[in-house]
């Protein structure tokens, strides 16, 4: 892997208060966080407001030095807001703080930096929005300028969260020692999930249980409640066989879910944070995408498989998984008949050749923060 020299900009050290409002449960608390203790690793003091906290007692238990989670505000801060403001996933600052910002926006020089901290997306608005500013008309920030920063998989946008360490870390992880610790072979196809309801789960685990080495580890929470909705359901009808091969997790902390996509041959991820590490573990991977009741993140979908350049077999499995379309599936090599593998040995190779290009491609770009501390240096 060539990765991008990344410099840090000069930059000092700020004070940074990052708003978070919880939606999609782990995914929204688990990229704030990241970013977070990111900037506490480099040197910068961070409050993290949160609506919701909870997945952090397991998700991050050991904390961070430099970083404060806060309960939501509801008034204006004791002590004054931050030198950088950001709001994520266009969450809304209470009108309180908005003020406190604006006061010292209009008494401090260089005065404060709001940057809204959009989601990640490879649809083409990205690149024609990143790093756009918006006048604030009314309100106590009236005057005041909020800048968008756009996550993205390409060298017009902000890039994708990655710690300085990641690849250090993943070089000196023993996969064997792993799978050994959960009574995996090296023989075997270890299944990691992580999902949503997708409409056809219990179709793929019963037709890849066909295969007598896959194993499945499912990841608690909806993955689990799912899995065992479709097992419960009876149609199809897993074997007890089938059903100990299919293996329940517990909660962990995010290093140890990088572990777990590092350690398996094939993971299926949803949302925004479990995919950008699946893109980081080099590792075949399905996305199920964060459904919508407009359809629109099939767009969504489509756009990211076109960046992934993804072969017609991994478009066609996405498709399923995602319950856009289930036409083709059996012409691509991808069956989903309960006498048949859901994929083979040559279809997971052409998706792991898939993912390694796509991680080539991002490592020579610079990750997220090291762009949006370069973006604070330009504009403060």
């Amino acid at each position: 892997m060539t990765e991008a020299r990344a410099t840090t900009p000069s930059l000092p050290p700020r004070r940074w208060d990052i708003f978070c409002q919880v939606i999609d449960n782990f995914g929204d608390v688990g990229v704030c966080w990241r970013l977070a203790a990111d900037l506490a690793a480099r040197g910068h003091q961070v409050r993290l407001f949160m609506d919701d906290p909870g997945a952090l007692t397991w998700m991050a238990p050991q904390g961070a030095e430099g970083v404060s989670v806060l309960p939501w505000p509801v008034e204006a801060p004791q002590e004054a807001p931050g030198d950088v403001v950001i709001e994520a996933f266009g969450c809304e600052i209470p009108e309180a703080f908005v003020a406190a910002v604006a006061r010292k926006h209009r008494h401090a020089a260089p005065g404060v930096l709001w940057i809204n901290l959009e989601y990640l997306s490879a649809e083409g608005y990205v690149e024609r929005c990143h790093a756009l500013p918006s006048l604030l008309m009314s309100g106590p920030a009236a005057g005041m300028t909020r800048w968008f920063f756009y996550p993205g998989f390409t060298e017009r946008t902000g890039g994708l969260l990655r710690e300085p360490d990641l690849q250090a870390r993943q070089e000196r992880f023993d996969r064997a020692v792993w799978r050994a610790r959960h009574g995996l072979s090296e023989s075997d196809t270890a299944v990691s999930l992580f999902c949503y309801e997708p409409p056809h789960l219990a179709e793929v685990l019963k037709a890849s249980l066909v295969a007598p080495e896959t194993q499945w580890l499912v990841t608690p929470g909806r993955a689990e409640s799912a899995t065992r909705a479709a097992i419960a359901s009876g149609s199809p009808v897993f074997s007890p066989e089938e059903i100990q091969r299919i293996r329940y997790l517990p909660l962990s902390p995010q290093s140890e879910f990088d572990e777990l996509l590092w350690a398996c041959d094939l993971n299926f991820v949803r949302g925004e944070d479990s995919l950008v590490r699946a893109l980081w573990a080099g590792q075949p991977f399905v996305w199920q995408i964060y459904p919508q009741h407009d359809n629109a993140h099939h767009d969504k979908l489509y756009a990211f498989l076109d960046w992934l350049q993804a072969p017609e077999s991994l478009r066609q499995m996405h498709a399923l998984w995602n319950g856009i379309a289930t036409e083709g599936i059996a012409a691509a090599g991808i069956h989903t008949l309960s006498n048949k593998p859901v994929w083979n040995k040559d279809i997971v190779a052409e998706w792991r050749a898939c993912a390694r290009c796509a991680r080539d491609r991002l490592l020579r770009q610079n990750d997220l923060l090291t762009q949006l501390l370069g973006f604070v240096a330009e504009k403060s």
